[in-house]
C-alpha cells in the first residue's frame, strides 16, 4: 500500500495519500479562512478587502493543495496539482498589493505605480513558465519574490517610517513564511509519517496567523503617519 517515499491509508473503497499532510493543509486553510471571515468586522476599504482576498485565496489553495494535490494526487494525475499552483500565486500577489498599498502615503505615485505594474508583471510571466514548464520551481520562485522583496522590503520601510505596530506583525510573519519554505526546500522531516511537507504547514499556519494579527492591527491604525526622526 505505502512505499517508504510515501504514506496512504486504505479507506476500503479509496486509498487516501499522504493523509498528514492533507491535514496539516487544511490546517492552514482553517486559520486563512478564519482570518477572511473575522476581517469583516474591519474597517471597510481598498487594503481591508486585498487581505480578506489573500486569505480567501491562500485557504482555497491550500484547501485544493491538501485534497487533490495531495490525498488524491495518484489517481487524478500530476496535472491536477497546476490549478492549486496557480491559485496560490493569485494570492501570494494579493498580499503583494496589499504591502504595496499599504506603503502607498509614503512612496511617490511613481514609485507607487511601479510597485503595481511590476507586481502585475512578474505575476503574470512566472504564471506563463509554470504553465509552461509544469515546474513547481517557478511558483516557489514567485512566492519568495512576493514576500521578501516586496512585503519584507515595504513592510519594513513602513515600520522604519512610523514604527507601525502592524507592520512589525507582518515583519513576524514573512519570517515564519521563509522558515516554512526552508524547510520544504530542505526536506527537514521529523518522521516518515510528519514530513517535510507537514511541518512546513504547521509553520504556514503560525505564518497565517501572524498575517491575520498583522492585519487587523494594520487595519486598526488606519493612515500611516511618518514618525519625526
Amino acid at each position: 500500500m505505502s512505499s517508504p517515499a510515501t504514506t496512504a491509508w486504505d479507506l476500503g473503497s479509496f486509498v487516501l495519500h499522504e493523509p498528514i499532510t492533507v491535514l496539516t493543509d487544511l490546517l492552514v486553510t482553517v486559520v486563512c479562512w478564519y482570518a477572511f471571515f473575522k476581517l469583516k468586522s474591519q474597517p471597510a476599504g481598498r487594503l481591508r478587502m486585498l487581505f480578506r482576498a489573500y486569505f480567501f485565496t491562500m485557504g482555497l489553495a491550500t484547501a485544493y493543495g491538501g485534497i487533490i494535490g495531495h490525498g488524491f494526487i495518484v489517481q487524478l494525475g500530476f496535472v491536477w496539482k497546476m490549478p492549486g499552483w496557480i491559485i496560490s500565486m493569485f494570492s501570494v500577489a494579493l498580499l503583494e498589493r496589499a504591502a504595496i498599498f499599504h506603503a502607498q502615503p509614503l512612496l511617490s505615485p511613481q514609485t507607487g505605480r511601479w510597485f503595481a505594474r511590476l507586481n502585475l508583471v512578474e505575476l503574470f510571466s512566472l504564471l506563463l513558465l509554470v504553465v509552461y514548464s509544469r515546474n513547481f520551481f517557478f511558483v516557489e520562485a514567485h512566492a519568495a519574490y512576493g514576500m521578501l522583496v516586496v512585503v519584507l522590503s515595504l513592510e519594513y520601510y513602513i515600520y522604519h517610517k512610523t514604527r507601525s505596530l502592524g507592520s512589525r506583525k507582518l515583519l513576524w510573519a514573512v519570517a515564519i513564511a521563509a522558515l516554512a519554505a526552508t524547510t520544504h526546500l530542505l526536506e527537514l522531516s521529523i518522521h516518515r509519517w510528519f514530513n517535510h511537507l507537514d511541518l512546513s504547514h504547521v509553520l504556514m499556519a503560525l505564518g497565517a496567523w501572524y498575517f491575520y494579527k498583522g492585519a487587523v492591527l494594520v487595519l486598526g491604525e488606519g493612515d500611516l503617519k511618518e514618525r519625526p526622526q
